[in-house]
This record gives structure tokens, sequence and C-alpha cells, in this order.
């Protein structure tokens, strides 16, 4: 009974890790918000990944919190979009401001980082 009480957790751990994750980055919606002068927040993720989720999370909320904000995602393993920018790992998370990237990180989580990466940006 234990052993299948140990199962069912790490079934249930694993399914909180792998949210729903659909891509949303495209080529020219990320060329015209740069365009209109936009800063533009891009992250990498791939299904399963605990830390995409967790930066997944904090990234959801930055188009609420932050204007003239344009938050887009892709998964890592669409080589067109890795390729375009330059994306190896999961994790990433890029920042544009006139048509420069501004910040990378690989694996950073915390909202109090990203929102200072984010402000430093403006």
């Amino acid at each position: 009974m234990k052993k299948i009480l140990i199962f069912i957790f790490c079934v249930l751990s694993f399914q909180a890790f792998a949210m729903e994750k659909k891509t949303t980055f495209d080529a020219d919606l990320f060329k015209k918000a740069q365009s209109e002068g936009k800063i533009v927040v891009v992250s990498s993720w791939i299904k399963y990944c605990s830390s995409c989720a967790s930066q997944m999370k904090v990234l959801n909320k930055v188009e609420d919190d932050f204007k003239n904000i344009v938050y887009l995602n892709f998964d890592v393993r669409n080589k067109d979009i890795s390729n375009l920018l330059k994306v190896e790992y999961q994790t990433t998370l890029l920042i544009f401001k006139d048509n420069k990237e501004v910040y990378r990180s690989i694996g950073e989580t915390t909202k109090e980082k990203i929102y200072k990466a984010i402000n430093s940006s403006i």
C-alpha cells in the first residue's frame, strides 16, 4: 500500500509541473511589437520542466503588472525559433528593447530578479 501511495504522489507531483504550455511566439508579432517600441519578453520551455513552470508562473503576471510589455514563449525544441533567437536551453529568458537584446538569463525563476531585469529595461 505504501508503494502505491508513493507512486500516486510522484505521478501527481510531475503532473503539477506539466502545466499546459503553448507556444505564443510568432515572428511577425515579435517584429511588430518591436517596431511599435514595446519591450518584448521571450521565454523558452520544454514539457515537464519544473524550472520552466516556475518561470512561466512569474511571467504570466508580467503583462498585468507592466504596461507596454509583450510576453511570448516557445518550446525550445522548435528549432526555427531557437535558431532565430540563438537559444539552446529551456528556461532561457530574453528581453528586447529597441530591436536589441538587452537581457538574457538561463534558469532564472525568482520574481524579484525577473522583475528587476524588466524594470531595468524600461
